[in-house]
């Protein structure tokens, strides 16, 4: 069964194709990503019309880049799985409606499925099948969750949430208090590198005794690394720019690691899965690995590429769904900005 996923929740446009094999494996034949984040630089932050826009212009050209390294037609295709939400409207409305044109032009069965789903499912393309209970961390610059997974097609729960910033959209602004380049997340990682983590104690939120146990905050790490660069050019000092990123990001994976395996080890789950694009963070993923192994849970954390918005993991979530037996969706599928964490149908 070859299946085509097709992504346009953000500023990334995504067509990525994967063949499930009679065991259940997956084979990534295609994946093809245009991004438009270099248009969203001047602005420090996604654009919603030029995303939609960039989307329109790209989705024609990287379809056919897709099917190319796929050395495949639209004909060989036996299902078209599209990001149906949760994201922008107006780039949700370009995929859907692509999919809807390629699914129907080609007689194929649709099927419109979840953003953040995708991302779980993204770590199948990587490691093979998820074990029947784990729990994924999921960190972007919009979402920063923990979901329990029993079922990546139909029974996903989310056990905790930010309650502000997500972790992404924290690097991006403390990005800017630094001037660095956007999207913040790459360059404060290389910085960090440089700096000393422990040169500065930036506060950890929501992680009190009376603090929601999986709930996320980093509004209150982001001003606070605001204020503390303020103060300095207040005075007149230097800013050790390395020192603050290497502080600023050791705070955010230490709450991260800390809570995600928290949760696992109260809900009895063996495996940690970590995806979305924040998954990349080199701090995030040793931190991580040095608690997991410390707790004897296993860590899945896919690369760094499955770990972006990605049309294989579209793909992916789309032959999972397709070999769970759902019904495909109807023509009249619409773009839901709230979809739920289940494929609805």
């Amino acid at each position: 069964m070859i299946v085509l996923g097709i992504e346009t929740s953000c500023d990334e446009t995504g067509v990525g194709i994967v063949r499930r094999g009679p065991d259940g494996h997956l084979e990534l034949l295609a994946d093809e990503v245009a991004s438009s984040v270099e248009e969203h630089a001047r602005f420090g932050g996604v654009v919603p019309e030029i995303a939609s826009r960039a989307h329109l212009q790209a989705m024609v050209p990287t379809m056919r880049r897709a099917l190319d390294t796929a050395k495949l037609s639209l004909s060989d295709v036996d299902a078209v799985a599209v990001t149906a939400g949760p994201g922008l409207a107006g780039a949700l409305l370009v995929g859907v409606s692509a999919a809807k044109a390629y699914a129907s032009a080609a007689g194929k069965p649709l099927y419109g499925v979840n953003h953040l789903a995708g991302h779980v499912a993204a770590d199948t393309l990587e490691h093979g099948p998820l074990p029947s209970r784990c729990l994924a961390l999921l960190v972007s610059g919009g979402h920063s969750q923990l979901l329990l997974v029993e079922d990546l097609v139909s029974k996903i729960t989310e056990i905790g949430a930010t309650i502000d910033d997500a972790a992404g959209e924290a690097y991006d602004k403390v990005a800017r208090v630094l001037d660095l380049p956007y999207p913040g997340g790459p360059p404060i990682d290389k910085l960090a590198r440089q700096g000393n983590a422990k040169a500065i104690d930036f506060p950890r939120g929501l992680t009190g005794p009376r603090d929601a146990r999986h709930m996320f905050s980093f509004s209150g790490l982001k001003t606070a690394v605001a204020r503390w660069v303020e103060q300095r050019e207040r005075a007149g000092e230097p800013i050790p720019v390395a020192d603050v990123a290497a502080s600023f990001q050791e705070a955010v994976a230490d709450v991260l690691t800390m809570k995600a395996v928290r949760a696992a080890t109260e809900l009895g789950v063996g495996t940690l899965v970590i995806s979305g694009g924040v998954a990349a963070n080199s701090r995030l993923k040793e931190l991580a690995a040095e608690r997991c192994a410390a707790a004897g849970i296993e860590l899945r954390v896919p690369r760094p590429r499955l770990c972006t918005d990605n049309g294989a993991m579209i793909a992916a979530l789309g032959a999972h769904v397709v070999a769970a037996g759902a019904d495909p969706s109807p023509l009249t599928l619409s773009a839901d900005p709230s979809l739920p964490l289940v494929y609805g149908g």
